[in-house]
């Protein structure tokens, strides 16, 4: 276990210990920690400290972002993670970072230009990428200094930026390296163009939406000899796109047009004759069977064209205009010249018909604009001979996905994988490293800005303008940020990292290449499991956005509620791999819970419990003779806590860890065992009391390690009040609890015997209780209760318990009898242990409570009969949301229990 002095003096200690305040205030603890953890450094580490190795790469936010539910969901369960495994004892890095994200961080900057009336072009590109520098400086910490703040153990020191000299040199070399192997090309292709960002986006940055469009039949005219009129039909959904048109297509197998091919077809509007070409790709179901082929502006087009060697003609620029190639309509908007056309055709009696028609259209990723595919010259990597080992690993288990359900979308997309098109048009980013000689005419890529060319001696040479993909800086972050391409120390101390936590939608953005570029350039996988969470999404089920106004933000929730809230209750809320439901409300479970822990403590701390700067790694010496059912039971809830917990940790079951330590903490210690413990440590019997207290440090210190990496910020500040660990010790390298021998457990006189019984305890006092609360009993009123149990054991157990199930029951008298008197009638509820009986005589005003409970199943009823008429309107019914409905259907339910329950209640009292 590595010790590190990141906690509290003893001067310190001693002072919070003795100042622990009455209500939790979580808002000057975080601020005081977070200071505290980053002033000392306790999260750096380094190869030289030796040990076992887990590292996690942290997926870097842009440059440009704050910090969103999605942010904060994916970092808590990183740091739990992190946290657990430094706990472990492991030598834990986790590496944190920003990404320059290129035409996101471009568009901000121009945007702040354009409000002093100046463009990029006006500033020149050096002028303008010190701009942007100048802006990363001033606000590119924003997101890091939010992820402190939620609480995130990174090793800080280790911070990178994709666009640092470290990396910038990894990206020039990998480049350099796929560039002379010929896995990296140029070529005029099909790209995907955002005309407002103006520049090219590989096909997972365009992303497609269902879109209710037009599907427009187009009248193309066929010129005869014998000068009679003829047509043929072409539906499109792009109609402006027909200016660039070098041919039709049909299918080869359609009988309808096999004798197209010996027919003049001309093109509507500019006159031009087109070719006719017979391929298989044309689909004879859709439209009319004819297809017009356009290769300067559809990806299966430009197919088509490079099969049937066809000249593309570019009719737009690069802004979304109509060039010189498109006639009249040059200098015109594409849906300005869209309408034109069409009222142009209409007039010529050319248009048919429109029809709707739905289709996914795609659109720019940052700035959500219409892409269109337009014919370009790009950079591109060949991807199928680096596809084929990451495909292996996945397949031979060496990379395994949690849940496994996105192992098959990561293999269905990688071996249907295409090349990505690496170059943006854009001036932020890293510069293209290829350069050419206009002497000579030679090509080549060089990672040091070159002045000559190496094959003709000329100083006439030039620098690729465009800019790298963002994304290819970001595959090789597993290792670029340990500083390679030199083969350091901690580089081949902490790879493979260990553990990738990530959402769905960058599994191939990311997660596949950096596999691919782990495999190609280590030789090895970059990390051997990888998390996919879940999205979040509003209460309705809707995914949370500005745009819908529905978004959480994490700050205003951690200023209402803590860091340590906003953390527990996504987990608490968070199944494995599955979308998170958020509302404000949620968050109360996790203040709730923070304050239950705290008020704990200061019970204890008010008892004299307190650790003393002992270890609380070493179990405490109990005596069997000592120990009670009640002290056993809450050992062995420990026990089974700590390996579920562990557990369900190794399973990356985040919820179900979650709810194991709020059961535990919150009920079985606090609820059951503290208020046990109580009288406990009200009396003077000293080697008890003694026990007691030593069984509920061990329990409480345990359960603060256990709740740590959810809960940092208040388990660090109880660690220290409770005096747990060596003075300056945090909790975060405290040793994780583990099970207790089964040879302790037997010196302990540990017997399942007693625990059972406990629980069967338990079950008898929430009978009681709720018998109270039915008739309204305040909880601090002593009773009598009588109890008949279900044998003989159970009754002598309960004779030799009979105090500890007195003060649980808050009775002042019980009597346990084998039998209730012939008769005899009184409210009663069923237990494990037998049935607990409520004699009402002197507790309650019969006939006011008789008042009280019909008043209150009138109003039950009166409920149920407005549920039902609204139920039974056909209006209601057919329009309302079908969550709306099983609202409604749940509330009537609901009504009709306790209908039932206060009927049952009324007919006790008249007997």
């Amino acid at each position: 276990m590595i010790r590190v002095k990141g906690g509290l003096t003893g001067e310190e200690r001693e002072r919070l210990m003795a100042e622990m305040e009455k209500n939790y205030n979580p808002k000057r603890l975080e601020d005081k920690w977070l200071r505290l953890w980053l002033e000392r450094r306790i999260y750096h580490r380094t190869s030289q400290d030796g040990g076992d190795p887990y590292c996690v790469v942290i997926p870097p936010p842009n440059v440009t972002g704050i910090l969103h539910m999605g942010h904060a969901l994916n970092n808590t369960i990183q740091d739990i993670l992190v946290r657990w495994r430094r706990m472990q004892g492991r030598n834990v890095v986790w590496i944190p970072g920003t990404d320059h994200a290129g035409i996101a961080t471009q568009n901000v900057v121009e945007r702040s230009l354009r409000e002093e009336g100046k463009s990029r072009e006006d500033l020149g590109r050096d002028a303008f990428i010190a701009r942007v520098w100048k802006w990363r400086e001033q606000y590119g910490g924003t997101i890091i200094n939010q992820l402190k703040r939620l609480g995130a153990s990174c090793d800080w020191d280790r911070e990178r930026f994709t666009m640092d000299s470290g990396l910038s040199d990894a990206v020039a070399e990998v480049f350099v390296r796929l560039y002379d192997k010929g896995l990296i090309h140029k070529a005029n292709y099909i790209i995907n163009w955002c005309p407002r960002c103006h520049t090219a986006l590989s096909d997972e940055e365009s992303e497609h939406i269902d879109t209710r469009g037009k599907l427009y039949y187009i009248k193309y005219p066929v010129s005869n000899d014998d000068g009679k009129a003829e047509h043929i039909v072409v539906a499109t959904t792009r109609p402006e796109t027909l200016l660039g048109d070098v041919a039709v297509a049909v299918n080869p197998g359609d009988e309808r047009y096999k004798d197209l091919s010996s027919k003049k077809i001309m093109l509507p509007i500019l006159d031009r004759e087109l070719v006719v070409i017979k391929d298989d790709i044309v689909d004879p179901k859709f439209g009319t069977g004819i297809v017009k082929v356009t290769p300067a502006h559809d990806p299966n087009d430009f197919e088509m064209g490079l099969r049937h060697n066809l000249t593309p003609i570019n009719v737009m620029n690069g802004n979304g205009t109509m060039n010189e190639f498109a006639g009249c309509y040059a200098g015109m908007d594409r849906f300005e010249c869209r309408k034109k056309i069409l009222e142009d055709l209409k007039a010529a009696g050319l248009l048919e018909k429109v029809e709707d028609h739905n289709h996914a259209v795609g659109h720019c990723y940052r700035c959500d604009t219409v892409v269109e595919p337009r014919l370009s010259p790009q950079w591109f990597v060949k991807m199928k001979p680096l596809a084929e080992r990451a495909i292996d690993a996945v397949k031979n288990g060496s990379v395994e996905f949690v849940p496994k359900r996105w192992t098959k979308v990561y293999l269905d997309w990688m071996e249907n994988i295409r090349d990505w098109c690496i170059s943006r048009q854009i001036w932020w980013g890293h510069r293209i490293p290829v350069f050419y000689c206009d002497a000579c005419g030679h090509e080549w890529a060089a990672k040091i800005v070159a002045t000559v060319c190496p094959k003709c001696g000329s100083g006439n040479v030039r620098q690729d303008e465009d800019v790298l993909d963002t994304w290819f800086s970001s595959w090789l972050w597993p290792f670029s940020t340990f500083g390679w391409p030199e083969a350091k120390d901690d580089l081949k101390f902490y790879y493979p990292t260990n553990d990738l936590v990530t959402a769905s939608e960058i599994i191939f953005f990311w997660v596949a290449r950096m596999i691919m570029a782990g495999l190609e350039f280590m030789g090895d996988v970059p990390f051997s499991k990888v998390y996919i969470h879940g999205t979040v999404r509003d209460d309705k089920g809707l995914k949370m956005s500005k745009s819908l106004g529905n978004s959480i933000d994490p700050l205003t929730i951690i200023e209402e509620f803590s860091a340590d809230a906003l953390r527990f209750s996504l987990m608490m809320i968070t199944a494995t791999g599955q979308d998170v439901f958020l509302s404000n409300d949620k968050f109360e479970i996790g203040r709730n819970f923070g304050t239950k822990l705290w008020n704990a403590a200061r019970f204890m701390q008010m008892q004299g419990i307190c650790g003393s700067g002992s270890d609380p790694a070493i179990l405490p010496d109990l005596s069997a003779d000592l120990l009670e059912p009640d002290d056993k039971h809450i050992i062995a809830r420990l026990q089974s806590a700590i390996a579920s917990c562990t557990e369900n940790l190794e399973k990356y079951r985040f919820n179900d860890a979650s709810l194991v330590l709020y059961e535990f903490i919150w009920h079985q210690f606090c609820d059951w065992y503290v208020e046990y413990a109580k009288s406990v440590l009200s009396k003077g019997d000293e080697p008890r009391r003694a026990q007691v207290m030593k069984i509920m440090n061990y329990i409480f210190s345990s359960a603060l390690r256990l709740l740590h990496p959810m809960m940092p910020f208040i388990t660090e500040e109880i660690w220290h009040t409770m005096g747990y660990g060596k003075d300056e010790d945090t909790i975060a390298y405290a040793q994780w609890p583990q099970p207790a021998s089964s040879e302790t457990m037997a010196t302990w006189g540990m017997d399942t015997e007693s625990v059972e019984y406990v629980e069967k305890k338990h079950d008898l006092v929430r009978a009681g209780r709720i018998l109270r609360a039915d008739y309204g009993i305040t909880p601090s009123k002593e009773i009598n209760y009588i109890i008949v149990p279900e044998s003989d054991a159970a009754g002598s157990r309960m004779e030799s318990d009979a105090n500890s199930l007195k003060v649980l029951l808050r009775a002042d008298r019980m009597t346990i009898v084998k039998a209730i008197e012939t008769g005899k009638v009184m409210p009663s509820g069923l237990s494990k242990l037998g049935t607990i009986y409520m004699p009402l005589e002197g507790l309650i005003d019969i006939g006011e409570e008789t008042k009280r409970l019909t008043s209150r199943l009138e109003k039950v009823i009166g409920g149920l009969e407005r549920i039902n008429m609204k139920l039974a309107n056909v209006d209601f019914m057919s329009k309302a949301p079908k969550h709306v409905v099983e609202q409604q259907n749940e509330k009537k339910q609901e009504l009709l229990d306790e209908r039932r329950k206060l009927q049952q209640l009324l007919d006790t009292l008249k007997t």
